[in-house]
């Protein structure tokens, strides 16, 4: 493993360097995506249909592509074989029957740009698509026949649950709570990317000894570019726009949920946040209010380097494996994922199309910056 020295310095080893890591993974993502209509089908034309309703919508694809990345820097460098790219379909179609279960949850009218498959079906039917994809899921995860991948992604179907549950019956105490609010994070995003960078390096080629060691470096950097992309997510609901954002601003907000800018900006107005807070923001004008405090508060800016921090953490984590054009794409997936704010950069349209400016932290690699 190549030394992690230097990694502090965000994404500066890549001395200028641009590299698309989905461009790099564009063969594998092909082929992951007609892999998962096919997964996904069903006799019942029904069942067909609403379980692949998000699979034809065009995307970048981050989780597998994330997945894949990691199969193709970890020991034996170069190489992604058949069971690494079917975990990377595995953790994808975990991943949108999480979101069909919490669109429901939440009531969501839109996702991805398009009507929720509640919206235009029914709660029941997405539930049931939800609960397909899982058992979809469940049934590959046991023909890779490798138990302990098996229980690193079974750990995860329980997380996702877990994190549902804090988010939906959250006591008082617990809404003003920064460390319940990172727990909740974990769990509903960043471990199934932790767990699945990890047991991808687990069905590689490598020795035992190599396998352990790069697969705890795996799991980490899955955790920090989770926590950091979900932290920036939280901060673009108080700055995007329907079109850009594809919900509604101040959706988790009319959610009753409290995320790290409110929590932040807690510290400075706890006066006139608390109740609000505490009321789940079903007052009159509640969101609204919350929404100018946020802005007028340090909210945003500290939410923001919190994410920078966690995208340095999975920097380093990157920076652990031997040098390789693959290692330099999961650095700059990281340093994407919390830092470029450039409306012209080509991160915008992958991971926030809302970046419609530059900010001072942004220390993007791409000329338009």
């Amino acid at each position: 493993m190549a030394s992690a020295a230097g990694a502090a310095a965000l994404g500066g080893h890549l001395a200028g360097k641009v590299i698309d890591p989905f461009r790099l993974m564009e063969p594998q993502l092909r082929s992951l995506t007609e892999n998962l209509k096919t997964l996904a089908s069903a006799d019942n034309k029904v069942l067909d249909t609403v379980s692949r309703y998000f699979f034809d919508v065009p995307g970048k694809r981050f989780r597998p592509a994330l997945v894949l990345l990691v199969a193709q820097a970890s020991p034996p460098a170069g190489e992604i074989s058949s069971e690494q790219q079917r975990l990377a379909e595995i953790t994808e179609m975990i991943h949108t029957a999480s979101l069909l279960h919490d669109d429901v949850m939440d009531h969501a009218e839109i996702r991805r740009g398009i009507p929720s498959l509640n919206n235009v079906h029914g709660n029941k039917l997405a539930i049931l698509a939800g609960d397909f994809l899982l058992s979809r899921a469940s049934l590959n995860l046991a023909r890779l026949k490798n138990v302990e991948v098996i229980e690193l992604l079974s750990t995860v179907i329980a997380h996702l649950v877990e994190g549902e549950i804090m988010q939906s019956r959250t006591e008082t105490l617990e809404a003003t709570n920064f460390d319940y609010y990172m727990r909740k994070t974990y769990l509903k995003t960043a471990s199934l990317l932790a767990h699945s960078c990890k047991g991808v390096v687990l069905l590689g080629r490598a020795e035992e000894s190599l396998k352990d060691s790069a697969s705890e470096v795996a799991f980490e950097y899955g955790k920090h570019i989770g926590l950091a992309f979900q932290i920036q997510d939280d901060v673009l609901d108080f700055e995007g726009d329907l079109q850009s954002l594809g919900k509604t601003p101040g959706s988790d907000l009319r959610e009753g949920l409290t995320t790290a800018p409110v929590l932040f900006a807690l510290e400075k107005f706890s006066h006139e946040l608390e109740p609000m807070i505490h009321r789940c923001y079903k007052g009159e004008g509640d969101v609204e209010r919350t929404m100018q405090l946020v802005k007028l508060s340090d909210g945003i800016a500290k939410s923001r380097e919190l994410a920078l921090e966690h995208s340095r953490l999975a920097i380093e984590s990157a920076n652990k494996f031997e040098p390789s054009v693959t290692r330099d794409a999961l650095v700059q997936l990281a340093h994407l994922v919390a830092s470029c704010s450039c409306h012209s950069c080509p991160s915008r349209t992958t991971f926030f199309p809302s970046r419609t400016t530059s900010y001072p932290s942004c220390r993007c690699p791409y000329p338009c910056c």
